[in-house]
Protein backbone atom coordinates (compact mmCIF):
# COMPACT_ATOMS: atom_id res chain seq x y z
CA UNK A 1 0.00 0.00 0.00
CA UNK A 2 1.28 3.42 -0.98
CA UNK A 3 0.75 6.29 1.49
CA UNK A 4 1.00 9.90 0.36
CA UNK A 5 0.03 13.27 1.80
CA UNK A 6 -2.60 15.42 0.10
CA UNK A 7 0.00 18.01 -0.89
CA UNK A 8 2.29 15.37 -2.42
CA UNK A 9 -0.64 13.82 -4.26
CA UNK A 10 -1.63 17.21 -5.65
CA UNK A 11 1.85 17.73 -7.05
CA UNK A 12 2.19 14.25 -8.61
CA UNK A 13 -1.36 12.96 -8.96
CA UNK A 14 -1.05 11.56 -12.49
CA UNK A 15 2.09 9.62 -11.60
CA UNK A 16 0.43 8.12 -8.52
CA UNK A 17 -2.71 7.22 -10.46
CA UNK A 18 -0.63 5.49 -13.14
CA UNK A 19 1.22 3.55 -10.46
CA UNK A 20 -2.05 2.36 -8.90
CA UNK A 21 -3.37 1.38 -12.32
CA UNK A 22 -0.22 -0.51 -13.33
CA UNK A 23 0.55 -2.28 -10.06
CA UNK A 24 -2.91 -2.67 -8.56
CA UNK A 25 -1.51 -1.44 -5.25
CA UNK A 26 -3.86 0.77 -3.22
CA UNK A 27 -3.00 4.41 -2.59
CA UNK A 28 -3.84 5.87 0.83
CA UNK A 29 -4.04 9.65 1.03
CA UNK A 30 -3.22 11.22 4.37
CA UNK A 31 -4.02 14.52 6.01
CA UNK A 32 -1.82 15.46 8.95
CA UNK A 33 -0.49 11.87 8.88
CA UNK A 34 -3.96 10.35 9.28
CA UNK A 35 -5.49 8.31 6.44
CA UNK A 36 -8.45 10.10 4.89
CA UNK A 37 -9.14 8.19 1.66
CA UNK A 38 -8.04 5.24 -0.42
CA UNK A 39 -7.65 5.03 -4.19
CA UNK A 40 -8.13 1.54 -5.60
CA UNK A 41 -7.85 0.22 -9.13
CA UNK A 42 -11.26 -0.86 -10.41
CA UNK A 43 -10.06 -3.57 -12.75
CA UNK A 44 -7.91 -6.14 -11.06
CA UNK A 45 -6.84 -7.53 -14.42
CA UNK A 46 -8.77 -10.76 -14.01
CA UNK A 47 -9.49 -12.85 -17.07
CA UNK A 48 -12.91 -13.27 -18.61
CA UNK A 49 -12.93 -16.89 -17.47
CA UNK A 50 -12.34 -15.80 -13.87
CA UNK A 51 -15.05 -13.16 -14.02
CA UNK A 52 -17.73 -15.17 -15.81
CA UNK A 53 -16.69 -18.78 -15.27
CA UNK A 54 -19.65 -19.70 -13.08
CA UNK A 55 -22.16 -18.00 -15.39
CA UNK A 56 -20.77 -19.81 -18.43
CA UNK A 57 -21.38 -23.15 -16.76
CA UNK A 58 -25.00 -22.29 -15.91
CA UNK A 59 -26.08 -20.42 -19.04
CA UNK A 60 -28.06 -22.49 -21.51
CA UNK A 61 -29.64 -21.43 -24.79
CA UNK A 62 -31.87 -23.81 -26.75
CA UNK A 63 -30.19 -24.88 -29.99
CA UNK A 64 -33.29 -24.10 -32.12
CA UNK A 65 -33.30 -20.52 -30.81
CA UNK A 66 -29.78 -20.07 -32.13
CA UNK A 67 -30.43 -21.60 -35.55
CA UNK A 68 -33.92 -20.27 -36.31
CA UNK A 69 -33.97 -16.68 -37.65
CA UNK A 70 -36.76 -14.36 -36.59
CA UNK A 71 -38.12 -12.91 -39.85
CA UNK A 72 -41.80 -12.53 -39.02
CA UNK A 73 -41.57 -8.83 -38.22
CA UNK A 74 -39.62 -8.06 -41.42
CA UNK A 75 -42.44 -9.05 -43.72
CA UNK A 76 -41.51 -9.24 -47.41
CA UNK A 77 -38.19 -7.47 -46.94
CA UNK A 78 -36.41 -10.80 -46.61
Amino acid sequence: MIAVSKSELKAKMLAYFRRVEETGEDLVVTSHRKPVLRVTRLSAGRSVAELFGDARKRARLPLDAVLAPETEEWGDAV
